[in-house]
């Protein structure tokens, strides 16, 4: 139990708990969007992503990292890592699918592309992290260490 607690009081730990919300509602508009609505894997993940982000910024400023840094200082760097994460995430796991479809050409290649939507949204989730923790809701001149 004593994990668990260290796990849940941990801003990582927070994040994650979050970051699960999240993802349910972002990757569930991803795939509804990009499966039933067919629109490009671009679209769906794009689209998701803000609807997730929306959710996200709130949470993890007041819950996550509990950061007193002023919504005016936080909102655009919010929005330039969460950018900067996607591009980074999502570029990568496209580009692995499309090397995938190239060397086995046999695989479907929306099975693929639904799997770069979860490996993006991993690599995603990591560097959205280290972003959010160390720069957007970071109070400069205090100790983050002493949080964890």
């Amino acid at each position: 139990m004593g994990t668990l607690r260290i796990w849940i009081t941990s801003s990582f730990g927070r994040f994650l708990l979050v970051g699960l919300f999240n993802t349910l509602v972002g990757l569930t508009a991803s795939f509804v969007l990009f499966n039933f609505l067919h629109l490009n894997y671009w679209m769906s993940t794009f689209t998701g992503n803000i609807i997730g982000a929306m959710v996200s910024y709130t949470l993890n400023r007041t819950f996550t990292f509990r950061s007193k840094v002023s919504v005016q200082s936080s909102w655009w760097k919010f929005a330039l890592v969460i950018l900067s994460c996607y591009g980074l995430s999502y570029g990568t796991s496209w580009l692995l699918a499309g090397a995938m479809i190239s060397l086995i050409p046999t695989l479907r290649s929306d099975l693929l592309h639904n799997a770069a939507i979860l490996v993006g949204n991993g690599i995603y989730t990591i560097s959205n992290y280290l972003g959010h923790k160390y720069f957007t809701f970071r109070t400069f001149g205090s100790d983050i260490s002493k949080e964890d």
